[in-house]
């Protein structure tokens, strides 16, 4: 009878967890009901997010987060940023206390696996380079003995100690918890070089006084997949975040644009219509309307739109496509197939 009663005890619990997982409220749901997405970001990289004049964000990153706030409530613009040092980015992300993270956040296999965290895509291919003074140096192996400051929390300190232990050189490291510091440290002379991602040392050249006495060297020395991060537990929100990109990508490739996205909803091209919803029902299966990427693309435009508008040619980054470029095209960046 014990055994019977036992094993009826454990039924019981059993189904209330189950009850209990089932009610439990999806990320989806709480962005809903509250209205706008909040959105961690950086505490300042220009060109990818940064406050403007009038104190409104924008940037790379930024434009991904309206772009999730466009595919669930029509409108790019219901998003709260959350400025986040490196050191903090994924312990507010455990936390819940942000929906998504896009922050130039490097995708590893430790902390896609033991953070309690997951990168949903790389949404820009990077690789650590190094900022100094002009003439300072050809080479980072020229700069052995030097004093290397980089952003505290972040992969830069351990790529840099494999470099140098691999080319036989010494760096003095120091980590910063913020930009500002490290900016400081090198036009005083405290440090000899700012390493980080590169694409972050072109950006940031245009926060010191005299942009053009700076100049990034010509080493990369490790890849640097910079991602989106979803908490763990909810794999519906997970793919709305990973899917965001998808048909950010995806609408550049089918050379959707926000100018033409209005009359490609009358394209015979199956892949076009299958995204922007005409056919199928893709985006319910997500949780979201058939027309997500339509409005996607409507309010954010494609990725090639939002590159160009912050870091390409149509902005003062003046940053080449490179590794971001479509794979058509010898870049790095394909869209998974919507069908």
């Amino acid at each position: 009878m014990k055994i019977v009663q036992n094993a009826l005890a454990a039924t019981v619990l059993l189904c209330a967890g189950a009850s209990a997982a089932v009610a439990q409220t999806s990320t989806l749901e709480m962005v809903k009901k509250r209205g706008e997405l909040v959105c961690g970001t950086s505490q300042g990289v220009p060109g990818f997010s940064m406050p403007n004049a009038q104190g409104v964000w924008e940037g790379f990153d930024t434009d991904y987060c309206r772009a999730i706030s466009a595919a669930i409530f029509d409108n790019p613009d219901k998003t709260k940023y959350l400025p986040l040092a490196s050191k903090d980015r994924f312990t507010i992300l455990q936390t819940g206390q942000i929906d998504v993270l896009v922050r130039t956040a490097t995708w590893t296999l430790s902390r896609d696996a033991s953070l309690g965290i997951m990168a949903a895509g790389a949404n820009f291919y990077d690789g650590q380079g190094f900022l100094v003074k002009k003439g300072a140096a050809k080479t980072a192996k020229e700069m052995n003995g030097a004093t290397v400051c980089v952003p505290q929390g972040t992969t830069s300190e351990l790529n840099l100690s494999d470099f140098a232990r691999t080319h036989g050189i010494k760096f003095e490291i120091v980590a910063f918890a913020d930009l500002d510091p490290i900016i400081a440290g090198l036009q005083s002379g405290r440090c000899d070089a700012y390493s980080t991602d590169a694409s972050q040392l072109y950006t940031s050249r245009f926060k010191f006084a005299d942009p053009n006495a700076y100049e990034v060297l010509p080493d990369i020395i490790s890849k640097e997949p910079l991602a989106s991060w979803t908490k763990r537990g909810d794999e519906q929100w997970f793919m709305i975040v990973r899917w965001t990109l998808m048909a950010l990508v995806g609408a550049e490739e089918l050379g959707i644009t926000k100018a033409n996205v209005d009359e490609m909803l009358k394209s015979t091209n199956p892949d076009v219509r299958r995204l922007l919803g005409v056919d199928g029902a893709f985006g319910e299966q997500l949780g979201l309307t058939k027309d997500w990427a339509y409005r996607i693309v409507k309010h954010v435009g494609n990725y090639g739109e939002v590159f160009e508008r912050h870091l390409g040619q149509g902005s003062k980054m003046k940053m080449a496509r490179g590794l971001n470029g479509l794979w058509t095209k010898g870049g790095l960046q394909y869209a998974i197939p919507v069908r």
